[in-house]
């Protein structure tokens, strides 16, 4: 285990290293996987279905640099078993599975699973380099494995037994659902079994908690994760899952997708009943109704963040520089760090602008992700802050370094005046401690007295972030 001293005041992780020091890992508690929100990369935003291994390696060494930052996730999505990713047909996609019908790598973009290795020889590159290795899969069997009716390791059973021919993805169609059966755990434990040995750490599974939300395949994923004695973040896609939902995915899953996929623009006036593509501003409301439900171990997950170079082969629209503008990346991310969200870069690492990395590597506003044990949106605010939303987060330890964030939703400036104590906060007592602070912007480390009334000036789609010492 590897301490970082950014989460040692934390207590979630006090509690991680308990569980870890007292457990076997079969039985891990679910808090003691993700004891604060995972950051890292994926590839989805900027390859979509095709990230290869050079691609991969090239992210994960810039990651590597930013390791001391907190972020650790290097994950590898949608396609990675495909041999022609390119291509539009099923049949010439040509999908690469073992004996017992569990997809692998196909070689011919992933050289070093050649010869039965899978993934393993690249985890283990991974691991070498202080990070944490993940992939992405889409709940179920290949139709294929079930036409040709192969073996389920370690079992009687056969691919027929598992495979549930009434619920396939909707919007993918490489694999049938799977049963609620012996058959089908043994299938998901084969699975999970082979990927630990490979040394997987991060399970992204998808078209599992919307459209449709399948909580059998959920809890059946979560016991072979289990079962294999490998603490991996199970990891579900895509949102919006329903509010309705949360007790039963934070039981099973450390993170889960709160909204349909997200990309780089305030607002997208064309957009499917159910939020495809979601902008910034969708998400306030969204992010609000699930707070009360992160906590260590279970974080809902705002998706991706699109910021940087979104290319070669993005997994919407053409390879582009995010189109956020500025502000609006400032405002994206400080959202996410104060909701505790997952932060999960999209932009290509190869071509890590520099504002982006300033992001990146910005640890007073990572403190806001990383080392609260509370947070929420001030639902009532003072006069003049139409078009505002303002968010606070807390330590909980004897109001230790409460922040506070404010973000102008409207299409014009807003200047706000306000004093500090005007504000009610999670923690008992912060208002008559305000007195004895100095509030720091977290973006450009000014700071100035919690006594003296403030004027705060916002750009459209704009953000500040403060913390009180």
């Amino acid at each position: 285990m590897v301490y970082d001293f950014r989460m040692a005041r934390s207590r979630a992780f006090l509690a991680t290293v308990f569980a870890l020091a007292v457990l076997p890992p079969a039985h891990l508690p679910a808090q003691g996987i993700a004891p604060a929100p995972p950051l890292g990369w994926n590839s989805w935003d900027a390859y979509g279905l095709t990230i290869d291994e050079a691609g991969f390696r090239a992210n994960a060494t810039v990651l590597a640099q930013l390791r001391e930052f907190g972020w650790e996730y290097a994950v590898i999505d949608e396609g990675w078993y495909m041999q022609d990713p390119f291509s539009d047909k099923l049949e010439t996609r040509k999908y690469v599975w073992d004996l017992n019908g569990i997809l692998i790598p196909a070689a011919n973009r992933f050289p070093s699973s050649a010869a039965g290795a899978g993934f393993k020889p690249l985890a283990d590159w991974v691991h070498a380099k202080g990070l944490k290795f993940g992939i992405h899969i889409v709940r179920g069997i290949p139709r294929q494995v079930v036409k040709d009716n192969l073996p389920i390791a370690g079992s009687n059973f056969h691919a027929a037994d598992a495979a549930d021919l009434t619920s396939p993805c909707p919007w993918d169609d490489g694999n049938w659902g799977i049963k609620d059966n012996a058959a089908g755990q043994a299938y998901y434990d084969s699975m999970i079994a082979l990927y630990a040995k490979w040394g997987l750490d991060f399970l992204k599974v998808d078209c599992i908690s919307d459209h449709p939300y399948r909580v059998s395949e959920i809890r059946q994923i979560a016991e072979a994760i289990r079962k294999s004695g490998r603490p991996i973040v199970l990891s579900l896609s895509p949102g919006p899952t329903q509010l309705e939902h949360a007790d039963e995915v934070a039981k099973y899953a450390q993170m889960w997708r709160i909204t349909n996929d997200h990309w780089d623009a305030w607002k997208f006036e064309r957009h499917t009943p159910d939020g495809y593509p979601m902008g910034i501003a969708g998400e306030f409301d969204v992010i609000a109704q699930w707070a009360p439900h992160a906590g260590p171990g279970h974080w809902p997950d705002a998706d991706m963040l699109p910021e940087g170079w979104i290319g070669p082969h993005p997994g919407m629209g053409e390879a582009r520089q995010s189109r956020l503008t500025p502000d609006e990346q400032r405002t994206e991310f400080t959202l996410w760090a104060i909701a505790r969200s997952p932060l999960i870069l999209g932009g290509n690492l190869t071509k890590l602008d520099d504002f982006t990395r300033s992001l990146m590597t910005n640890e007073a506003i990572l403190g806001a992700n990383q080392h609260t044990d509370a947070s929420s949106p001030i639902t009532k605010l003072p006069a003049g802050f139409e078009g505002v939303r303002v968010w606070v987060a807390d330590s909980g330890l004897d109001c230790g370094m409460p922040y506070i964030a404010f973000f102008n939703l409207a299409e014009s400036p807003s200047t706000l005046h306000f004093r500090w104590d005007q504000f009610p906060v999670l923690c008992q007592g912060w208002a008559k401690t305000t007195i004895k602070r100095k509030v720091i912007n977290l973006w450009d480390g000014t700071k100035t007295d919690s006594r003296k009334p403030m004027d705060l000036s916002l750009p459209p789609h704009g953000s500040a972030i403060f913390r009180l010492d």
